[in-house]
């Protein structure tokens, strides 16, 4: 209600009135979502512990861009579109996220075959982050499941911790827990 009253006192203030997304949040309450407001501690936990891993894999993931978008301009040159080597980091960036605009494409055999790579090392991207958050999100809720009194068992043999407490075999190798 107010940004729409700042519209037609504020010119320019018509902009404002994006904030009646927020609205949105009312939801929780009507639909009395706010009793799980506490997992999204966990979730906050888990960006926390992992921020780390997860910034030496950007930082990783950015010097790949980098030495293959030089390259890729090396190879393939300002005839076939790759002008500098901020287009070349450009054309690696929408490539290795797998958006593949096709503004700009390699149009030697080398350059394809760099492209290919860097297309396959793109599922990497998605999967080696997730792959990340999903640990720490179980370890996470173990250590949250442990504080709250659910029992959990480690199992003897791979030294799996097995949160279900109804379990009577080890969900990774199949040893009986004790």
């Amino acid at each position: 209600m107010i940004p729409t009253y700042l519209s037609v006192l504020i010119p320019g203030g018509e902009v404002l009135a994006v904030v009646r997304i927020l609205r949105v949040v009312r939801v929780f309450r009507i639909l009395k979502l706010v009793q799980y407001m506490g997992e999204a501690d966990v979730l906050v936990a888990t960006l926390k512990a992992s921020r780390f891993r997860i910034t030496v894999f950007l930082i990783t993931v950015m010097s790949i861009v980098v030495i293959i978008g030089s390259i890729i301009y090396l190879i393939e040159g300002p005839d076939n579109g790759f002008t500098s080597i901020p287009a070349g980091v450009y054309w690696s960036v929408v490539t290795l996220t797998t958006v593949g605009y096709g503004d700009i494409t390699p149009e030697s055999p080398v350059g394809q075959t760099l492209a290919a790579l860097l297309m396959i090392m793109g599922y990497a991207l998605i999967a080696v982050p997730t792959g990340l958050f999903a640990a720490e999100f179980t370890q996470q809720n173990a250590a949250r499941r442990q504080e709250s009194g659910t029992p959990s068992q480690r199992c003897p043999s791979c030294g799996n911790l097995e949160v279900d407490h109804q379990a009577d075999y080890c969900r990774s190798c199949g040893e009986k827990l004790v």
